[in-house]
């Protein structure tokens, strides 16, 4: 596996490694040793997906709060999605600074989520599909997020949702202090 850094600690675009032969290819996603000699998790709670069926759904920005904090190992099974994550931890030098990465079923690409991100992403097209490995059980109680056009962040989408869930579309404005 490669690992990419991102200008956030932590944060990586992780590169499959592929074996290809006359039947096609052998993939591996998710390689225990090679995670923990970045210092990454290996120990996921939960195995989840998601299908988008229409071209410019939105999902995010998400996150949780302590204690059901998660890490995220997010790749795109299907179609491409342009994924984003934001720096929310606190002390951070790059606290609310964004980063963007297109994943799709052709690049095979994932991207690695520390915890304290959040993460959202916009589908590409009709039928995609994104497949999350969690570090934590979701909780209902302690989910939150962030608007995706929250002026604050000023993220740079490549074209409006056209899909956005009634929930997706109230949550709150980050109040920054100067």
């Amino acid at each position: 596996m490669r690992f990419q850094a991102l200008p956030f600690a932590g944060a990586f675009v992780v590169s499959p490694v592929s074996a290809e032969d006359v039947r096609g290819c052998f993939i591996r996603h998710f390689d225990a040793c090679s995670f923990e000699e970045q210092g990454l998790c290996v120990n996921w709670a939960l195995v989840a997906s998601a299908v988008n069926t229409k071209r410019g759904t939105l999902r995010g920005l998400h996150f949780q709060y302590p204690s059901a904090m998660e890490a995220k190992l997010v790749r795109c099974t299907r179609g491409s999605l342009w994924d984003i994550i934001v720096d929310l931890r606190e002390g951070s030098p790059t606290r609310y600074q964004w980063h963007a990465e297109e994943l799709s079923r052709k690049n095979g690409l994932a991207l690695y989520i520390p915890t304290g991100f959040g993460h959202g992403y916009l589908s590409l097209e009709d039928d995609s599909e994104a497949e999350y490995l969690l570090s934590a059980q979701y909780s209902a109680e302690l989910a939150n997020g962030l608007r995706w056009n929250d002026p604050a962040l000023g993220i740079d989408w490549p074209f409006p949702p056209m899909v956005v869930s009634e929930r997706d579309q109230s949550w709150p404005y980050l109040r920054v202090e100067p």
